[in-house]
């Protein structure tokens, strides 16, 4: 088949997969990029890894495994190909690499970072270890290697709570994520505490506290967005709307909903769902990739909060990455040792 023709059944497909999210315009040009990776891909060997949150003419196009956080970490371990080119953000990349330490791991854009993950340092941890002695050290995923390897176990949204639950101590530090480690304390019947909120100090041995968590003030830009009063505005136009909530948003907006999980989980529910019309709180891009996927159920299109470091990660850059090997992730093998324990253990869990 010649480039041309190729190029033109790319876009046929495309049109009939996208033609409701994205404008025709846009596909045709999109379609010879897609054409161009899918080929290259084939050509060097590569595979590549696209999370939820890419936008709908990439993660229906090129990726060859499809999911959150912790389903692409379980396909990174799985995966042949090399290199890996990760359609995700920086310390999604380094979970790829941190289980993958001989094959080549890639990401397109060379900033591509994260809010939640730039909230805490590997001293930020270690400072809370030395305050907390003995306690364990429950971190989301959404952060940096080496804070991961500060780590005795990872997490992610949806297994946190079993994660939590998996440990026989009386209390656990359960780092970044503000909201969710409310919503989690709130699961397991937790009572949690902040201590970089009291400038006097909090001492592990002080028998006076009542507490069995330990958070920290982190939060995701995006869903930090999503508020009560948009919970109602909706019922209040469409009151047989279903609202799902990624549980990184506030406890009170969690409460509000009819369901929280993981972006696989809000997948998973909309599938099934029997509702005549859905509302997803968290990023946009996933919205118009659910509703692509099931076009005979009414997605309300109010998102309008986009991830401005996944928004990195383009088409143009994904060729890019194949073309000129680029931009290399590389975890320090200290580092990396320490921190593949902790997502190991992550796994174990499931």
């Amino acid at each position: 088949m010649s480039t041309v023709a190729g190029v033109h059944e790319t876009y046929l497909w495309m049109r009939e997969k996208l033609k409701d999210v994205v404008p025709d315009f846009e596909l045709k040009h999109k379609a010879e990029l897609v054409f161009e990776i899918n080929r290259l891909k084939a050509e060097k060997g590569a595979v590549i890894l696209g999370h939820n949150y890419m936008e709908p003419a990439l993660y229906h196009t090129v990726p060859d495994f499809k999911g959150d956080s912790l389903e692409l970490s379980r396909k990174a371990v799985e995966v042949k190909g090399d290199p890996i080119i990760f359609c995700g953000v920086r310390f999604m990349a380094e979970t790829a690499k941190i289980l993958n330490p001989g094959k080549t791991v890639l990401l397109p854009a060379r900033e591509a970072g994260c809010s939640l993950a730039g909230s805490i340092s590997a001293e930020d941890v270690r400072q809370l270890k030395q305050r907390f002695p003995g306690v364990p050290v429950v971190t989301y995923v959404n952060t940096y290697a080496d804070v991961k390897a500060e780590s005795d176990i990872c997490c992610t949204s949806g297994n946190a709570a079993a994660v939590v639950q998996s440990f026989k101590t009386d209390t656990v530090i359960f780092l970044p994520d503000e909201y969710l480690a409310k919503n989690v304390a709130k699961e397991t019947g937790k009572h949690i505490i902040f201590p970089m909120s009291h400038p006097s100090g909090l001492r592990s041995a002080d028998a006076s506290l009542d507490y069995a968590m330990i958070g920290w003030h982190g939060k995701c830009e995006v869903h930090d967005q999503f508020t009560v009063q948009d919970i109602e505005r909706v019922r209040q136009q469409f009151p047989d709307v279903v609202i799902l909530a990624h549980p990184e948003c506030r406890p009170d907006v969690v409460a509000a909903s009819d369901f929280s999980g993981s972006t696989s989980a809000m997948i998973k529910y909309v599938e099934g769902t029997q509702a005549p019309r859905y509302l997803l709180l968290t990023e946009c891009s996933m919205g118009d990739n659910v509703a692509a996927e099931n076009p005979d159920k009414e997605m309300l299109r109010l998102c309008s909060v986009r991830c401005p470091h996944m928004n990195q990660i383009t088409l143009e850059d994904t060729l890019n990455a194949l073309r000129y090997n680029r931009y290399v992730i590389d975890v320090p093998e200290e580092i990396r040792v320490r921190a593949r324990k902790a997502v190991d253990r992550m796994l174990a869990i499931g």
